[in-house]
């Protein structure tokens, strides 16, 4: 198996510094995951060869295992309707499985601005969703999701710094050649998780993944998570 090449860190914000949870004033922890697209191959897993949708991150790992593949990353990739389908745009490997979204509607995913995560060569972007079809060509993979937590450089107008709205979150922020994913340790709400990508990870441009059901698996860490049943879902595996 040739060379992991993924960086993890489990971080801390603000000047917390390593405090934990258990602190009273502890800053929330995240789980960071940076992958360069120039070293490692992202794709989007949503159903298997017969059809039938992976829903967890184990199942898509028994899965790759059959075709002598193992899995080193996964992360959920967006919101999915009741049977399991995209709500937004999904690619895999230049195919669309299903079209942009760009109706309105409510709960996060129709909090506009919302985006979309596409990666083209070896280059990973986060773009407003109505800029899309202008950027479609020659893209391999993609995930359309919502709310856009940063839009170069700016948080979300929509995001409230109070809010009492805490969950799980994961999302996605982008970096040069690098997409970087972070999972939440602790409940947190929008506006944190948006101050998180911009101003600890300096990202100008994050995207919402999902909340409640947010899970990661990642070989190096000996972590395999299962909350709830998944839609698409991003990965990384290897021969």
């Amino acid at each position: 198996m040739r060379k992991l090449l993924l960086l993890l860190a489990l971080c801390v914000a603000g000047a917390a510094g390593l405090a934990t949870a258990a602190a009273a004033n502890a800053e929330p922890r995240y789980t960071v995951v940076k992958i360069d697209l120039r070293k490692e191959r992202l794709e989007l897993f949503l159903r298997d060869d017969a059809g039938v949708e992976f829903k967890r991150l184990d199942r898509l790992e028994a899965w790759l295992a059959t075709h002598n593949r193992q899995l080193v990353f996964a992360m959920n990739a967006g919101m999915y309707h009741a049977d399991f389908s995209p709500v937004g745009l999904l690619v895999q490997e230049g195919r669309e499985v299903s079209p942009l979204n760009l109706s309105a509607g409510e709960g996060n995913f129709f909090l506009k601005p919302n985006g979309v995560f596409l990666v083209s060569g070896t280059r990973p972007r986060v773009v407003e969703s109505s800029e899309y079809p202008a950027l479609s060509k020659g893209v391999r993979l993609a995930t359309q999701s919502g709310p856009l937590l940063l839009r170069r450089g700016r948080v979300h107008p929509a995001l409230i710094p109070n809010s009492d709205s805490r969950k799980i979150r994961n999302g996605v922020g982008v970096s040069g050649h690098t997409a970087i994913f972070v999972i939440s340790e602790d409940p947190v709400n929008f506006y944190e998780f948006a101050l998180y990508f911009r101003d600890v990870l300096r990202c100008r441009d994050a995207l919402y993944l999902d909340g409640t059901v947010s899970a990661l698996h990642s070989l190096a860490l000996q972590r395999t998570d299962f909350v709830r049943e998944l839609g698409p879902i991003l990965g990384v595996a290897v021969p």
